[in-house]
C-alpha cells in the first residue's frame, strides 16, 4: 500500500513544525516522491543529519509503505 502525499508532509510537519514541506510524485504511482523540507530545526546541521530528522518523522515507513524519496533540506533564509 502506497502513501499520500499529504500523509508524507503531515508525518514531516508533526515532527518539524515550523518546515516549509513541498512533496512531488515523481511517477505518478504514489510510491516514489520527491520531497523539498526547509526548516529552521536543520540550521547548524549536517545534510546527512538534516535527512535523518525527516526520516526519522517517517516512522520506519522508508523502504516499506514509502518505496522511494528523493529528499532536499535546507534552512530558512
Amino acid at each position: 500500500m502506497a502513501m499520500s502525499a499529504t500523509e508524507i508532509e503531515a508525518l514531516i510537519r508533526e515532527a518539524l513544525p515550523d518546515a516549509q514541506v513541498e512533496i512531488t510524485d515523481l511517477a505518478g504511482d504514489g510510491d516514489h516522491y520527491a520531497a523539498r523540507v526547509t526548516s529552521a530545526a536543520f540550521v547548524g546541521k549536517p545534510r546527512v543529519a538534516q535527512h535523518k530528522m525527516v526520516y526519522e518523522a517517517l516512522g520506519g515507513r522508508m523502504g516499506g509503505v514509502l518505496h522511494a524519496l528523493q529528499l532536499t533540506t535546507a534552512v530558512p533564509n
